[in-house]
């Protein structure tokens, strides 16, 4: 019988205690095992002791998962961070190689806020370090304070654009998201394709067009409660099947070999 795939989520790094860690929210690996029907394991931040090809070679597919830390804008060439700006070069090291890694090997990935600015920038795009302060946009941030399920409720309606990935999984012209980011898509970066819009015009999913494997990032947040919103669920759901779908290839392989 085929095996379960394993879905490989990226953690990022906290000092808890004075002790390091490598920390996910349990919401990613939930979704990962439900809605998507895979093995979730952490992949953690350690770029220096774990080779990208290494992890490649033992993951179905990857969450890029979203953090409340941003990327340094080193590697987009952007302006330094104001002040109190939460960074994890850490992770930065190992998820933006990683990105670069999946997405040339064809092993399926899902970036999630965090994820789709990793994926963007990964490929050579920027980003705006304060969307609410463009001028441009409207204020994508949640309201501090408030309860979990408004901050993750629906927040406004996303166009998706037509013949794209999203479109082609079945999902309405428009639908709604949640809305949970301070930074967001700036200069778009070669080979990826616009899925879908915020009414205000801010990028929100890509994916990579010419990509040998199922390649999307997504700016919302539709892991919370997959199972309750049907919109997010056909998201996993696709993602589940291409994961499923590699695993099955990697048996094969590994029995012809």
């Amino acid at each position: 019988m085929p095996r379960v795939p394993v879905i490989g989520i990226t953690a990022c790094t906290r000092v808890i205690e004075q002790h390091a860690t490598q920390t996910i929210s349990e919401k990613y690996a939930r979704a990962a095992a439900t809605a998507a029907c895979g093995l979730p394991i952490v992949i953690p931040s350690l770029a220096e002791l774990i080779d990208c090809d290494d992890i490649l070679e033992v993951v179905d597919g990857l969450i890029f998962t979203g953090s409340p830390s941003n990327i340094e804008p080193l590697h987009y060439n952007g302006q330094a961070s104001a002040a109190g700006t939460q960074h994890d070069p850490l992770r930065d090291a190992t998820t933006l190689a990683l990105m670069r890694a999946a997405i040339a090997a064809g092993v399926p990935v899902l970036g999630i806020c965090r994820g789709l600015q990793e994926m963007n920038v990964a490929l050579g795009g920027t980003l705006h370090q304060k969307v609410h302060e463009t001028g441009v946009f409207m204020d994508h941030r949640e309201v501090k304070g408030e309860p979990i399920e408004r901050q993750y409720g629906p927040r406004h309606p996303m166009h998706i654009e037509p013949g794209g990935l999203l479109d082609r999984m079945g999902l309405p012209a428009v639908i709604d998201v949640n809305s949970i980011h301070g930074q967001g898509i700036d200069v778009l970066a070669p080979g990826l394709r616009v899925e879908a819009r915020a009414p205000d015009g801010l990028v929100e999913a890509v994916s990579v067009h010419s990509s040998k494997g199922f390649a999307l990032a997504v700016q919302w947040h539709p892991e919370y409660q997959v199972m309750d919103n049907p919109h997010y669920l056909t998201l996993f759901q696709s993602f589940g099947k291409a994961c499923r779908q590699r695993s099955v290839l990697r048996q094969m392989l590994l029995k012809s070999a």
